[in-house]
């Protein structure tokens, strides 16, 4: 087995470590107002390790939120959060990235000023279970960079690279962090549809080497495809949670999309 494919299933081990239906991440009522806004009311789910998880909504309806807050860049007003059975809610996002959870955001994040072989190297040198050395870090962020298919332009700044490959690289640079838990947040929005079913392919390699992941996305047909259970998030409440069969056939669920004159057509 290729060095980079061991790399990314030693990451993901943690499914086999705390058995197929333990919980990775458990949210207990999780409140985030601003202001008058009411981001997120007491919204409650959990994440099974090695599961993939959908969670989808209508614009505004909380997603990204919920990774905000997970990941400590927002504090919660109230609610709990657990990873690997320890409550992290107050712990700020430098901790809770040094114990596996990474990310990817909306709007790319690249260091435009780096390579692209800096940018993930960046990311060994931080993270969970960081590389000893700067060396150790280098060499597995060329091997992460041929994973994610950008292997002939690490030496390329990321500010000269287009949409897909920019976001390919944030993938890559959140997966140099070796992540017990991976959310991907709306990663493929602007793609076309060729470059939307080579993520999709990409993302499923992922879930094979047992990295749990969630999926904030607006594109229905790769939610239904990656994900075997999807959570409903509408104006920061959690109105539905089910298979991709149920989900698609929700009332609650169209009502929210499309309007209550679609419901039953």
């Amino acid at each position: 087995m290729p060095a980079i494919l061991q790399f990314i299933t030693t990451s993901g081990t943690m499914s086999t470590l705390l058995g197929n239906m333990a919980l990775i991440l458990e949210i207990e009522r999780l409140t985030k107002t601003f202001g008058g806004l009411i981001a997120l009311d007491e919204v409650s789910f959990d994440i099974k390790a090695g599961e993939t998880l959908g969670l989808i909504g209508p614009n505004g309806s909380g997603k990204s939120t919920v990774f905000n807050v997970v990941t400590g860049i927002y504090p919660p007003d109230a609610g709990k959060i657990r990873f690997c059975g320890e409550e992290i809610t107050a712990h700020r996002a430098h901790d809770i990235a040094g114990r596996g959870i990474a990310r990817t955001f909306q709007l790319v994040k690249s260091f435009l000023h780096l390579t692209a072989l800096q940018n993930v190297t960046a990311g060994r040198v931080y993270g969970h279970e960081p590389a000893a050395s700067y060396a150790q870090a280098a060499t597995e962020a060329q091997e992460i960079l041929v994973f994610i298919g950008l292997e002939d332009k690490q030496h390329v700044e990321a500010r000269s690279l287009p949409i897909l490959e920019r976001k390919r690289l944030e993938l890559g640079r959140a997966l140099a962090t070796r992540p017990r838990l991976l959310l991907l947040d709306e990663f493929m929005s602007g793609l076309t549809p060729v470059e939307i079913q080579a993520t999709i392919s990409l993302i499923t390699e992922l879930k094979e080497r047992g990295i749990t992941i969630v999926v904030v996305e607006h594109i229905i047909k790769a939610v239904m495809t990656l994900c075997s259970r999807i959570i409903v998030l509408n104006a920061g409440q959690k109105i539905a949670e089910g298979s991709p069969k149920e989900i698609s056939t929700d009332p609650t669920v169209i009502t929210a999309y499309l309007g209550k004159s679609y419901v039953g057509d």
